[in-house]
């Protein structure tokens, strides 16, 4: 299969050198001094592969443009949620008949409902069939360490699944290729619940550490803070309850799964000092755009997600 990572940053810069090590057809899409330092010097990857291979150095097939580099059997969307509005028209082109489109993004995807704080416009749902898409969960964590360098930090999990809830050959066959390249690819009947387990720690913990810039184990080991945590995931998992969702684990697994991780910034941190727009609107605004929709009063929620975008209006940030 040929595949495309449109949006070789940390998460899909690490995806694309694991396959690109395994030999897989990839083809990376990045810009600026990443997309310079990995064609000059290729791209490496230090703190482990996801099959435990250590530190490593690939030199994938790199584009900045996705002019004319033809239509892909898979193509995964590494960018952030807010980047997707630009991406997405220009993919069209690179999309065929049989093309799958793997989402990576946090929060609620644009395919999960219509979301105004998701997908604006409908720009995204224009430029990508539904029908193409297919959904997945990114269990690890990285960060761009230096252009060109990908920093891995702890695990190597990426759950696939259809939004429908069926099982698929295709969703079998990219799991395999994934599996090749080193990581764990479990396909999932339950997306959808395992959305919105994520999104109990992301809605809660990825906000506070923006405005606290504190990790994940600093947040879950402090008492008020955790009780700030504990309340938002309550809200967060009414909004689950109000869908028919039955989710598979309790709000205290969730903060010791993520005290856990240790001493690791959110990518929400990751972006705020970096100098880039936060994720708040797919990780925070379509919850409780949803919870609103729902009757779900959300007031933790809504009082965190206030002060997160105001830091992010009163800090500088490159788009």
């Amino acid at each position: 299969m040929r595949f495309l990572i449109a949006g070789a940053g940390a998460i899909g810069g690490y995806l694309g050198a694991c396959m690109a090590k395994a030999g897989e057809d990839v083809t990376l899409f990045a810009r600026g001094a990443h997309l310079l330092a990995i064609k000059d010097h290729g791209l490496r990857v230090i703190g482990g592969a996801g099959g435990g291979g250590g530190d490593f150095e690939v030199h994938p097939k790199i584009i900045g443009s996705l002019s004319g580099a033809g239509t892909f059997d898979v193509i995964f969307l590494g960018v952030k949620a807010h980047g997707l509005t630009q991406l997405a028209p220009q993919l069209k082109p690179l999309i065929g008949d049989e093309t799958t489109v793997v989402s990576l993004q946090n929060g609620i995807p644009w395919w999960y409902s219509h979301l105004d704080s998701v997908d604006p416009g409908g720009t995204i749902t224009a430029s990508i069939d539904p029908a193409s898409v297919v959904g997945s969960l990114v269990y690890l964590a990285t960060e761009i360490a230096e252009p060109g360098v990908i920093r891995h930090i702890e695990g190597n999990r990426i759950s696939l699944g259809e939004p429908d809830g069926t099982r698929s050959e295709r969703c079998r066959a990219i799991a395999d290729a994934l599996i090749h390249a080193g990581l764990r690819c479990p396909v999932t009947a339950r997306l959808r619940e395992e959305i919105w387990v994520k999104l109990l720690g992301n809605v809660a913990f990825n906000p506070i550490s923006a405005l606290t810039r504190a990790t994940l184990a600093q947040m879950a080991r402090d008492p008020a803070v955790r009780a700030v945590v504990r309340s938002i995931m309550t809200e967060v998992a009414a909004v689950a309850n109000k869908q028919g969702m039955e989710l598979p684990i309790s709000i205290e697994q969730r903060i010791a799964g993520a005290e856990k991780v240790g001493e690791h910034k959110t990518s929400m941190l990751q972006d705020l000092e970096a100098g880039r727009p936060l994720e708040i609107e797919p990780v925070v605004g379509a919850v409780l755009e949803l919870g609103e929709q729902l009757g779900v009063d959300m007031p933790c929620t809504r009082t965190v997600y206030a002060c997160t975008k105001l830091l992010e209006t009163t800090v500088s940030v490159r788009t």
